[in-house]
């Protein structure tokens, strides 16, 4: 198959795609969020196809799952070849050569001049859940710290974490009864209302001046959690020097920093790794989303030293399958061959040099934010910030009538997460149906 752009031959969602919707609402769980009334049939490179034939651009990836594109040629051979050879044998009690193959490649990309040790599972949520036990295990200690927020799972570990809204709390306590949180540095809306850089990185002294002070023990605090840039919470970049004092602080207190990269990691910001940005080597990383093209895939990646648990404190049967495992291998095969990360950062900085132009014709957005291809656009209703919801929804159903998958983050904002192989053409594509539907909002 081969697109050339968008194309929409039936007002979505087109009578199969109705169809489709009524049998999921009556078959599948509530709980699932739906952005839009999208029910694909097949996707290549940037584009997806839905069940009536109309062909819409992804602005999203999958959040930031597909990030060589879909379909990639080469990770579709690698999958096929490993079909023909071995499908699986459980990690719990045998060897496979991909798994140990995988770890050599990946600790090449992962922050830090140590020796690494890696526990694969499943999903972002389980890489989550993994750190957490594997910071309680080696410390010993009991606290552990979040940003407020932050998003890092929905499984009972990973939900005890997050912080972005309250549905994935509701019902489900007590969780992990001794988490705290503190703020993340949202600079564009601060919560004690201050202006960086003129605050003296004014967030950070409520973690040593208030949690550690008055809240938790710093030396019963096992682990703090922190995304590099958050995802779900609108996109948001830390000052350089926040993230720093951060490593500092935790590497002074025995507490185990733990990066989740699960959405920024893989080439997504420029770098391999967030964390990269910022000068840091985290004591624990997560991975998933990019890490197997979209098979369901994740990972934590620590010092070699602190993964010392003993046999039979986590393990799990499916985890780090062999096909999923050379469906790893190729994305970073393809990653290294084709200079993705590179690219990402070159067509990071035209995307946001666009949007930044969008922005002064447009003053309903408030904020233009991000690293590489992961990028937070914020909407505003007026000079006070109010934030825009309804106009961002709105913007969100209007360009996917016209051919554009967006996704959004935070309270009003859209995360632009497009293939790292996305060319300018495409994005201007892309861009012209974002700045088409913002005219209508003047």
């Amino acid at each position: 198959m081969s697109y050339s752009g968008p194309r929409i031959v039936t007002a979505p969602p087109g009578p199969k795609a109705q169809k489709y919707i009524e049998m999921d609402h009556d078959r599948l769980s509530p709980s699932l969020t739906r952005t839009s009334p999208l029910v694909a049939l097949r996707a290549e490179g940037v584009y997806v196809e839905d069940v009536d034939g109309n062909v819409f651009l992804d602005f999203g990836s999958g959040i930031a799952v597909t990030a060589l594109g879909h379909r990639h040629p080469d990770v579709i051979a690698a999958i096929k070849k490993q079909l023909d050879e071995l499908i699986f044998v459980n990690s719990l009690d045998y060897y496979t050569l991909p798994q140990i193959e995988y770890a050599d490649m990946l600790f090449k990309h992962i922050p830090g001049n140590f020796k690494k040790k890696i526990f694969y599972c499943n999903s972002g949520s389980e890489a989550v859940d993994t750190a957490i036990k594997l910071a309680k295990a080696h410390t010993r200690r009991c606290y552990g710290i979040g940003y407020i927020n932050g998003f890092h799972g929905r499984t009972i570990g990973a939900i005890s974490m997050t912080t972005t809204n309250v549905a994935g709390r509701r019902g489900f306590g007590p969780m992990y009864p001794i988490a705290q949180f503190v703020p993340y540095p949202y600079c564009y809306r601060c919560m004690f209302g201050r202006e960086y850089p003129s605050c003296g990185l004014y967030c950070m002294n409520y973690l040593t001046d208030i949690m550690f002070k008055k809240i938790v023990p710093p030396d019963e605090t096992a682990y703090i959690i922190i995304e590099p840039v958050q995802g779900a919470g609108g996109y948001i970049v830390p000052p350089v020097e926040f993230m720093q004092k951060l490593a500092e602080i935790t590497a002074e207190k025995g507490i185990l920093l733990i990066a989740d990269e699960v959405q920024s990691g893989f080439g997504r910001t420029g770098k391999m790794f967030a964390s990269s940005h910022f000068g840091i080597e985290p004591d624990i990383i997560t991975c998933s989303k990019a890490f197997a093209h979209g098979l369901p895939a994740g990972a934590a990646v620590s010092k070699a030293e602190i993964m010392d648990w003993e046999p039979g404190a986590h393990e799990g049967t499916l985890n780090g399958g062999p096909v999923i495992l050379e469906a790893a291998k190729m994305v970073l095969t393809v990653m290294e061959r084709d200079k993705i990360v590179q690219r990402a950062e070159e067509t990071g900085k035209y995307f946001r040099s666009c949007l930044l132009d969008m922005q002064s014709r447009n003053p309903c957005i408030g904020d233009v934010r991000g690293l590489g291809l992961m990028i937070g656009v914020e909407f505003i209703k007026d000079t006070k910030k109010t934030p825009a919801k309804d106009l961002r929804d709105r913007l969100i159903d209007d360009a996917f009538n016209k051919g554009l998958l967006l996704l959004a983050a935070g309270e009003s904002s859209i995360r632009l997460a497009p293939p790292l192989i996305i060319t300018r053409e495409q994005l201007d594509t892309g861009l012209s149906i974002i700045e088409d539907c913002l005219k209508q909002y003047r």
